[in-house]
């Protein structure tokens, strides 16, 4: 069947603003959708007010209006642009509740738009609670026991029937918002009463707690004639009761018998056709560990953080094939884009695994409740691709950017038992680290299991690495063994750094005895297909679970450029640095460039699509991992400047291996990052700032603020958004900030400088090319210095600056970029 004849012009709604719950994911999603619809020729239309995004690029949307996605702002669209249809699933929960309100009030059917993709009465059937259990029911799809509730003392009533503890679940929210377990009435009284302000209709659903069964989730594909495929299955690392955001999850699963899979495969596809959804949906299911009974949870008829884990992890482009459904195409009709061969209707195989873990930034804020529930934290999260869990989940770890060199290896703070005991039983985000802690201190799998509910099988392999860790401790890399065991560590997913560590060693040492004994990592290729088809696309892996190459690489005339994204999101790092990545890939291939290389492991971004760059390294963004790409691919340089904090940091050391880095160099780079060295900088030039010192002791720390008077500006280098930076008003704080800085930022000074109060904050944004400078904006702040940029309220251009002050402002820009 082709496409809609009817079809000319869409409106696209997006999600607006990042927020937990609802990030890049949806940037991908949406942009993969616009890329669906121009090969159509169907003009398009975004609705989504979040500037830092891809999708809003005029490259991809054909008209975008950076307006609230509420009924009232899209109404007035519609009104303006008369479209033939709307798509509410690239959008996330704002634009699906969005939808549903236009339906609801008429407004799609006042101007005759018609929802493309799954219909309305398919979405209230996923999103109202009642609706999906009676829906569930009728299709003979077993789900825990439940019933809704629209006040507290319905909800008492039903807690009774049931029994405590029950889990509240509610209707039309994402990332889990408002949900959580109550074990009496006082609990229950309190979140029902919050749940019901936050659901879009007044309801909540009062269900059985299952905790510690297993939480399984499918990514299921079907279109208009009922044509239905799997896409992914995964599997939750933690049991039920952690929500799946907040969750480390593995594709495809990994405990699951060869029965079970399919059992839950067929009741996937059986409610997906009963609900008659259209294009792409997740969904989630309880698996009793000691039995084939298992549940229905809940089922999103949208694209989701999931969909995009699952898109990324078997190369699958769900969102494009989603798009191409909505406007009338069937599955067989269209081609699998990696392979170039089989259709959309083949269900991918993996040949390796990946793991997938949250990025949390819950110590950002005091008083936060680290405990995870049936609510989403999580601001992030990274994808690692391995031939062993083991390798995955030690990738995974280096990914998060949190300090740690992988599973084990960092120094183990001491800890009673008792606490680690508690943290398996009452998860945080810290419990993977202490399940490894339980380990080392002779706690018996069977015991991390009755308190955790992780299956067995993930807490041998964990068990593995740190056997592993103890063996290398003990290693003499003189021993004929030794090239052995380092191999055998390197499958485990140890790195360089880890090893030497253990070894009490440099980095570079090991990877020179690495390289001398041919230890060397290989680089494979994803198809979708496990090698059944030879793949068209270059979307890449590395490893040390292999042979051979699955690319050649060239080098002699071929203008090569590797850039590094940005890693993972977290609270001050976000979509905004995908923008900067694949615009700077774009205009790479607009100069000329050969081959553009993207680095970066962030599952939810653009930037690892696969048909952004020419060749997508789904891999670490570390000096070890950045330096083997290096050496395989011979580029003619890397760009450093474009990926924030991440690639940024790694500069200098990979300056100092002989990398070509492009742009500004790796002594800039140290100049601005380094606090001190930028404060003699700017005393060097003349441009004024207030009195600092770099910190040397807390003793000499505390003399220098009592010279130049509270409060004080505590500064570390090398950081994103201001972590760490305080402003203390005492020595009691000053002691504290200092000793936090210290840990934060403890290969680079700390620099102390008197807090201006009262002033205003005013900011510059421009490009350089080493001569002159092109000032783009001066941004000026609404509230005064004190308040870190990302949290501030923004003018462009300034409204209270005097014109003379913008020009001594733009004067000392020029002068510091000339001088960097």
């Amino acid at each position: 069947m082709p496409k809609f004849e009817w079809v000319r012009k869409v409106i696209i709604l997006g999600s607006g603003p990042i927020k937990i719950g609802e990030a890049a994911e949806f940037d991908y999603s949406g942009s993969q959708c616009l890329k669906a619809l121009r090969e159509e020729g169907i003009e398009t239309v975004l609705v989504n007010p979040n500037i830092a995004t891809i999708q809003t690029d005029p490259r991809l949307a054909g008209k975008v209006y950076l307006l609230p996605v509420t009924p009232e702002y899209v109404e007035k669209v519609i009104q303006k642009e008369k479209p033939d249809g709307i798509l509410l699933g690239f959008g996330g929960q704002t634009a699906l509740n969005c939808g549903v309100q236009l339906a609801k009030s008429g407004i799609l059917e006042k101007y005759d738009v018609k929802v493309l993709g799954t219909p309305i009465r398919a979405i209230e059937e996923t999103e109202d609670r009642e609706l999906f259990r009676k829906a569930m029911i009728r299709a003979s799809i077993p789900i825990p026991r439940s019933m809704s509730a629209t006040s507290v003392e319905e909800a008492f009533r039903i807690a009774d029937e049931l029994g405590f503890p029950v889990i509240l679940r509610v209707a039309y929210t994402l990332g889990g918002k408002g949900s959580g377990v109550a074990r009496n009435r006082r609990e229950l009284e309190e979140m029902v009463s919050r749940a019901l302000a936050q659901s879009m209709i007044t309801q909540v659903l009062v269900e059985e707690y299952i905790g510690k069964w297993k939480e399984v989730e499918y990514e299921v594909m079907r279109d208009y004639e009922n044509n239905c495929l799997t896409v992914c299955n995964m599997e939750n690392f933690d049991p039920m009761g952690v929500h799946t955001g907040d969750s480390i999850v593995v594709a495809p699963s990994q405990t699951l018998t060869n029965r079970e899979y399919h059992l839950i495969r067929s009741a996937s596809i059986k409610a997906v056709q009963s609900l008659g959804i259209v294009g792409e949906c997740n969904i989630q299911w309880a698996l009793y560990p000691k039995s084939e009974e298992f549940r229905a949870i809940e089922i999103n008829a949208r694209m989701s953080r999931s969909s995009a884990l699952a898109s990324k992890a078997t190369g699958y482009p769900l969102a494009y094939i989603a798009a191409k459904l909505a406007v009338g195409y069937l599955l067989p009709e269209l081609i699998n884009k990696v392979t170039g061969v089989t259709t959309a209707c083949f269900e991918p195989a993996l040949d390796y695994l990946v793991v997938k873990i949250p990025r949390w930034d819950l110590r950002k804020f005091r008083n936060v409740d680290p405990h995870l529930g049936p609510q989403m934290k999580s601001v992030g999260e990274v994808m690692a691709i391995g031939r062993t869990f083991e390798e995955a989940l030690q990738k995974a770890v280096r990914m998060l950017d949190v300090g740690k060199i992988g599973v084990v290896g960092d120094d183990d703070e001491p800890e009673p038992l008792e606490s680690v005991l508690d943290v398996l039983d009452n998860p945080t985000d810290e419990r993977l680290f202490k399940v490894a802690k339980a380990i080392k201190m002779g706690v018996s799998i069977e015991k991390i299991y009755e308190l955790s509910g992780i299956d067995p099988w993930f807490l041998y392999k964990i068990r593995n690495i740190v056997e592993m860790d103890e063996k290398i401790k003990t290693l003499d890399l003189n021993d004929e063994k030794a090239p052995e065991i380092i191999k055998e560590a390197k499958r485990l997913g140890f790195s360089d750094r880890q090893i030497a560590r253990c070894l009490k060693m440099d980095e570079m040492e090991i990877r020179r005895f690495r390289k001398r004994f041919s230890i060397i990592p290989v680089v494979k290729q994803i198809d979708t297909l496990a090698a059944e088809w030879p793949a068209q696309t270059n979307y890449l892996y590395v490893t040390y679970s292999g042979d051979e190459d699955d690319v050649k690489f060239y080098s002699g005339k071929k203008r090569k450029v590797i850039v590094l994204g940005a890693g993972v999101f977290r609270i001050g790092s976000s979509v905004e640095f995908d923008w900067s990545g694949v615009n700077t890939i774009w205009a790479l291939k607009r100069r000329g460039i050969d081959e553009t290389i993207m680095v970066n492991y962030n599952p939810e971004t653009v930037s690892t699509d696969y048909d952004i760059s020419d060749r997508l390294y789904f891999e670490e963004l570390t000096f070890e991992r950045v330096l083997d790409i290096y050496e395989k691919e011979k580029p003619f340089g890397v760009i450093v400047s474009v990926g924030g904090q991440i690639p940024n940091n790694l500069a200098l050391k990979l300056s100092q291996a002989g990398v070509k880095l492009l742009g500004t160099s790796s002594r800039s780079i140290d100049l601005a990052e380094d606090r001190s060295k930028f404060s003699a900088l700017l005393d060097q030039l003349g441009i004024p700032q207030p009195e600092w010192s770099k910190l040397t002791t807390i003793e000499d720390a505390e003399r220098f603020a009592d010279e130049i008077g509270y409060p004080v500006l505590i500064r570390p280098s090398y950081v994103l958004s201001g972590y760490a930076m305080r402003v203390a008003r005492n020595r009691r704080e000053l002691r504290d900030y200092l000793e936090l800085a210290a840990r934060v930022s403890h290969e680079h000074p700390v620099v102390i400088s008197k807090f201006v109060e009262g002033a205003k904050e005013v900011e510059v944004d421009g490009v350089a090319d080493g001569e002159a400078t092109l000032i783009g904006a001066v941004i000026e702040h609404i509230e005064q210095a004190g308040v870190h940029s990302g949290d501030a309220v923004m003018s462009i251009p300034p409204q209270t600056l005097s014109s003379s002050t913008i020009k001594t402002i733009e004067d000392y820009t020029r002068a510091i970029a000339r001088a960097l």
